[in-house]
């Protein structure tokens, strides 16, 4: 029997934000995007030119954001969910920013 103890998970709110923004990067380097994860106005353009819809680059990462959200809310906990949901939350904001003015 090993006498190291193993630490509980941080399951705080600053890890899952680290953890999102760390893969954030990680998905920049898988990708070779420099910017980071910007996959979103592709995908909306092509999904709008198939169904006629004209959803915004801030309303397809909203729609991730609730893909997260329905995969939390059932099952086993999953971090990942929570991770990747804050990510694209934030990339929502970004998006919304880049395309409407502050009041």
């Amino acid at each position: 029997m090993s006498s190291e103890t193993v630490s509980p998970p941080d399951n705080s709110a600053h890890a899952f934000l680290k953890k999102a923004a760390q893969h954030m990067r990680d998905r920049a380097e898988q990708r070779d995007a420099g910017n980071g994860e910007r996959s979103m106005a592709k995908t909306i353009t092509a999904f709008n030119a198939l169904y006629g819809t004209s959803l915004t680059e801030e309303q397809g990462w909203l729609f991730m954001v609730l893909l997260k959200q329905s995969r939390a809310s059932c099952g086993v906990f999953v971090p990942d969910d929570y991770e990747d949901g804050a990510a694209y939350f934030a990339l929502a904001g970004e998006a919304a920013a880049k395309n409407r003015k502050e009041e």
